[in-house]
């Protein structure tokens, strides 16, 4: 998978509420890599700052070097899934939110990116696998609907199969290789106010 960030932002940018409510004020980018969103703030007028935080400056699990409640947002793509523990993270995701503060989070998803082999065949660090619905087929598989301690300190606005550019009809291969093509889950939440 490459520049993930960057293939979402012709489809955000078609969505109003990433510009007005859920890309905004301070923002912390967990994974960010060589793909950060601070590369395309300027198509945001809400964000104030864009903190890039990847493998050199912490933990993307426990984020223990960054306060409580002290971003806006917090951004996410295809971060999730390479972590040992997926609930811890986004318990501390949440946690360094401001209270009603949004998550913004992509993960692959199973049946589209790897296409219901695991592991996954097309990138080994993958220690979790997500499907929005279904049957839980193994014990990395994460079904993001059966996962209420996932989400029980935030409210999901946005739970989106996101298929853009995928080929049902291709041999099996890794499609996300393409720049038109995000075989993903878009997760966005809020922070519980309280």
């Amino acid at each position: 998978m490459t520049h993930e960030t960057g293939k979402s932002m012709a489809r955000r940018s078609g969505d109003s509420r990433f510009a007005t409510r859920w890309l905004t004020g301070s923002v912390i980018d967990v994974g960010s890599g060589d793909d950060s969103l601070a590369n395309y703030a300027h198509m945001f007028p809400l964000i104030t700052r864009v903190r890039p935080f990847d493998v050199g400056d912490g933990d993307a699990m426990t984020l223990d070097n960054i306060a409580d409640n002290c971003f806006d947002t917090l951004h996410a793509s295809h971060c999730l899934e390479h972590l040992i523990d997926p609930w811890l993270a986004f318990e501390n995701w949440i946690r360094v939110c401001k209270p009603g503060g949004h998550l913004v989070v992509v993960v692959p998803d199973f049946a589209l990116y790897e296409q219901g082999f695991w592991p996954s065949r097309f990138n080994h660090d993958h220690k979790w696998c997500f499907s929005i619905s279904g049957l839980k087929l193994h014990e990395r598989h994460v079904v993001l609907l059966d996962q209420r301690r996932l989400f029980h300190a935030a409210e999901v606005l946005k739970l989106e199969l996101v298929e853009r550019g995928y080929n049902h009809a291709l041999s099996p291969h890794d499609q996300s290789l393409s720049i038109a093509c995000e075989p993903a889950i878009e997760i966005v939440c809020r922070k519980n106010p309280a």
